[in-house]
């Protein structure tokens, strides 16, 4: 019996909008405070912002962590490099079908309105990415991930009909 642990460590491309709202929030508090030696009220504007600053920048920068450990795969999201969350938790058990995001085996699965999508990938197009339906209490999930092929060989070796190749 050989036992599988491996991490893999996904970043994700900061968006345009997320830099946007990044500059906007850092625009409004330094007007707003400066505006507020003038007008105080426009002083509370500024704190305001500052606040809304302070907890909403760290999460626009996020890093996924795969943990994979002998069938079990638990999804982290990383915030700013200093704050972990517990995303999900997986099972080979609960897997229905792996494939390549562009496969034809998902066909089903895509064109199911039900079904809850959930994109843990850097967002780059040339990078590839897995799909993972997987059955949950609450519904199909269909889980988009960059996965390595230590894990997949794996995932393959532990359930080898619920993995598609092509």
């Amino acid at each position: 019996m050989s036992d599988m642990y491996k991490e893999v460590l996904v970043s994700r491309k900061t968006p345009v909008t997320n830099k946007l709202i990044k500059g906007v929030l850092i625009l409004l508090t330094v007007l707003g405070i400066l505006a507020g030696m003038i007008f105080f009220p426009l002083f509370l504007v500024g704190i305001a912002a500052g606040v809304a600053s302070y907890f909403i920048i760290p999460k626009l920068e996020v890093e996924y962590e795969y943990l994979y450990v002998n069938g079990d795969l638990d999804i982290d999201a990383i915030y700013s490099k200093q704050k972990r969350k517990r995303l999900v938790s997986y099972t080979v058990e609960e897997l229905e079908l792996l494939a390549p995001a562009n496969s034809h085996a998902l066909d089903f699965y895509k064109n199911n309105k039900e079904s809850k999508v959930r994109d843990f990938t850097s967002g780059d197009e040339n990078k590839p990415a897995y799909i993972l339906v997987m059955n949950k209490d609450k519904g199909r999930e269909l889980v988009k991930l960059e996965l390595d092929q230590d894990i997949l060989a794996d995932i393959r070796r532990l359930a080898p009909r619920k993995v598609s190749q092509v």
